[in-house]
């Protein structure tokens, strides 16, 4: 093998490429979509408290009372928008438009302005309701 094979990658990388926007949300798509799964587990926790009986319900009203808990709140709330943003824009990609190099840029700001914008506009909403 000669020294510029040793060198050369076996595939392409973060190192050959110059991220973009369009692959730095997808890899924040990514990255949402597992945390969902976090999200669900706390959902999931909320609910068998919910159930358990008054005493396990103020527990876990406690904690996602708290700080910590309004703050994974918050980023879970972000989260599931963001994801949800990217999946609409990757349903736009499916049926072939917005392909073309300002449309695709234009969906992925749109993503990422859209995913923190909701997530202030529902976090307003629930203080004002609250």
């Amino acid at each position: 093998m000669s020294e510029v094979e040793r060198r050369r990658p076996l595939s392409p990388h973060l190192q050959v490429y110059r991220p973009m926007l369009t692959m730095m949300m997808s890899i924040v798509h990514r990255i949402t979509g597992a945390a969902l799964y976090v999200g669900a587990l706390l959902l999931v926790y909320y609910l068998v408290a919910a159930a358990n009986g008054p005493g396990s319900f103020a527990t876990a009203a406690w904690l996602y009372g708290s700080i910590v808990g309004q703050i994974i709140l918050f980023g879970f709330t972000w989260a599931l928008l963001h994801h949800l943003l990217g999946g609409v824009r990757h349903a736009i990609w499916d049926t072939g438009y917005g392909m073309d190099h300002p449309a695709r840029e234009y969906l992925a700001q749109g993503t990422a302005v859209g995913g923190i914008t909701l997530t202030a506009v529902v976090w307003a909403l629930v203080y004002l309701m609250h």
